[in-house]
């Protein structure tokens, strides 16, 4: 089992994360042909990730639910509902939150639970992932008017891993327009899959939507489906006004992924954020926490 490494934000500390499915992802995402091949074939076939969300909303599912609490020591109560009352693995899976187990910072904040990078220039990006791995903007949102609006901004992206809370949120206030859909397939977004290749990010199922804001312009959050995510699923109204921390939708089971896009010169990221990227480290924090003004 590969394991990666991040901070955590709020003791400093260099934690290291067990990556499930380790040496499966270093055969699907390196070098071997026969890798990429299965790879083809199996795993990022819509398929493979529908029949397993198909599972995990069934009634046979509910009994890995207590198991998975004890192997991750997930605190319940952080949230809403009773073990009990979740009659799948998937409704536990999106729980809902307490809102005092996530209070809302100042300036812009994290939508999401999990492990963030911060680019104060999107083309930045190419230091962290492997030399030839760029982020085309065009390919990623399918609309160039769009992709040139953001090209010279800044880009904030969140990782949230299985065992991370599942809902996510506005990181700003203001006019939440309807989303986008793109189609897609259904790559890993592992860390490990990732650092091989970015343009997964430009290859998996996703949607996303802009808020326009008084004074920090359109701000864009792309929603990105992965490996057996069963679902994207948005709970927020379009073209009405939100407040940051408002809810904005949910991931079925699955790892999955924020991409959240700031215009040109209307985002100043946090300085541990940005120096822990700069040395090649996510950093692990929790919704509603400030990642910048």
């Amino acid at each position: 089992m590969a394991k990666i490494k991040f901070i955590e934000r709020s003791t400093g500390q260099l934690i290291e994360e067990d990556v499930p499915g380790g040496r499966v992802l270093n055969f699907l995402y390196g070098k071997n042909p026969l890798g990429k091949l299965s790879l083809f074939v199996m795993f990022r076939r819509k398929y493979f990730t529908v029949l397993f969300g198909k599972y995990i909303d069934s009634a046979r599912s509910k009994k890995g639910v207590i198991k998975f609490i004890e192997k991750f020591n997930i605190d319940m109560d952080d949230y809403q509902d009773e073990v009990a009352s979740f009659e799948t693995f998937n409704e536990f899976f999106y729980r809902k939150i307490k809102p005092s187990a996530r209070p809302i910072g100042q300036g812009i904040v994290s939508p999401a639970d999990g492990r963030v990078l911060a680019f104060p220039k999107i083309s930045d990006s190419r230091r962290f992932f492997i030399k030839g791995s760029e982020f085309n903007l065009n390919t990623f949102l399918g609309n160039p008017l769009l992709a040139d609006k953001y090209t010279d901004g800044s880009m904030f992206i969140v990782r949230l891993a299985p065992v991370d809370y599942h809902r996510f949120h506005f990181p700003v206030e203001g006019v939440a327009k309807a989303s986008t859909k793109i189609k897609g397939a259904y790559y890993s977004v592992s860390p490990m899959a990732l650092r091989k290749n970015l343009e997964i990010f430009c290859q998996n199922k996703r949607e996303y939507c802009t808020v326009k804001t008084e004074n920090r312009g359109d701000v864009l959050i792309c929603d990105v489906g992965a490996t057996l995510t069963a679902g994207i699923h948005q709970t927020y109204s379009a073209n009405s006004n939100v407040k940051k921390g408002d809810e904005k939708g949910y991931f079925s089971f699955g790892g999955s992924t924020l991409v959240v896009l700031f215009e040109k010169n209307k985002m100043s990221f946090s300085d541990d954020l940005i120096k822990n990227t700069e040395e090649g480290l996510e950093t692990w924090l929790q919704m509603g926490e400030t990642i910048g003004e």
